[in-house]
């Protein structure tokens, strides 16, 4: 199932947004600010951002010009209550894929963001390296050598996470919202039960690389081992 994040500050809006879009089988996890989304996408591998310039805390085009900097090319459609032609250049040219006036059809949002979701994966993310792992963005294999293995999506998304962040201890909540989205229900072994799987299938690939427990603090990548 593909993932989306709606950075929408309006509730009831973002309720129904939320309704329309996972009745099409595409899974929503909502911010209302971009402080939150940027920490949500730092957290989450998603597949497509749909983005409000009106926000509590600024336009909507900043947090798009920072992913854009850092080099994120997740698809983005803007929404927003300006019309004009001059508000719809400046959204293409701060790296929208596509702009939807308001008020609009959930219909139509819904169609555009399963179009962009349609993309080429090339064009939505690139693929996730340190030491000698390769994780590829279109397949989820997990590629070590000559050694490989194919990763569930949770496995995937938490293997992501550490591999953007290989210098980093990351947080277990993190791990957690990376692998299930945040706000879908965990299990409180579920994590545990993700990095035991991911940890035998290192060692299956030949990979120098381990998920170490940095205790207190979360998880880390670590050539040949570490804190337990």
């Amino acid at each position: 199932m593909s993932r989306i994040l709606l950075v929408e500050d309006h509730d009831r809006l973002a309720r129904l947004m939320c309704q329309g879009l996972e009745a099409a089988g595409i899974a929503v996890d909502v911010a209302g600010r971009i402080d939150s989304a940027w920490t949500a996408i730092q957290q989450i591998s998603y597949q497509a951002l749909v983005l409000d310039r009106g926000l509590p805390d600024g336009d909507g085009l900043s947090l798009l010009h920072r992913l854009r900097k850092a080099g994120l090319g997740v698809p983005c459609l803007v929404l927003t209550a300006r019309d004009a032609l001059h508000d719809r250049v400046q959204g293409l040219e701060a790296g929208a894929d596509d702009y939807l006036p308001k008020p609009f059809a959930m219909d139509e949002m819904v169609a555009r963001v399963r179009a962009l979701l349609r993309r080429p994966v090339e064009f939505r993310s690139l693929d996730a390296c340190h030491g000698d792992l390769t994780l590829s963005s279109e397949s989820g294999v997990l590629c070590s050598g000559d050694g490989s293995v194919a990763l569930s999506q949770a496995e995937r998304h938490i293997m992501q996470l550490l591999l953007n962040k290989p210098k980093e201890v990351v947080r277990r909540s993190a791990l957690e919202a990376a692998a299930w989205g945040l706000s879908e229900a965990v299990t409180p072994n579920a994590l545990d039960v993700a990095l035991h799987r991911l940890r035998r299938k290192l060692l299956a690939i030949g990979s120098r690389q381990r998920i170490v427990n940095v205790r207190g603090l979360g998880y880390a990548l670590r050539e040949d081992g570490g804190v337990e």
